[in-house]
């Protein structure tokens, strides 16, 4: 029974500890955030007034880098514990920060 708790219990703390050190820093980083969003809402004002022009078909292109994502769902399901915990400590990180 304790050979199997205890890579769940180093699953639980390491995710928890991990996500609330995450939580923190994603809070205390979300004005920069905030600034890049304004950005970018700018310039998609500005081509929407036809002051810039923006090149869709280099947007386009992008698309080739999702697909490789496509794959990590398997190894996401056998990291339930660590995710779960993670979650949570970056919710309390966030609460906290």
């Amino acid at each position: 029974m304790s050979e199997a708790l205890i890579p769940i219990a180093y699953q639980l703390g390491i995710g928890g500890i991990g996500g609330f050190f995450v939580g923190y820093v994603v809070r205390k980083v979300v004005r920069i955030a905030i600034i890049i969003g304004i950005f970018v809402f700018s310039l998609i004002y500005l081509a929407y007034s036809n002051v810039i022009n923006v090149d869709y078909d280099e947007l386009i292109g992008f698309t080739s880098i999702t697909e490789p994502a496509l794959g990590l769902f398997a190894p996401l399901i056998s990291a339930l514990p660590f995710l779960g915990s993670f979650f949570l400590g970056v919710a309390y990180g966030l609460k906290k920060g």
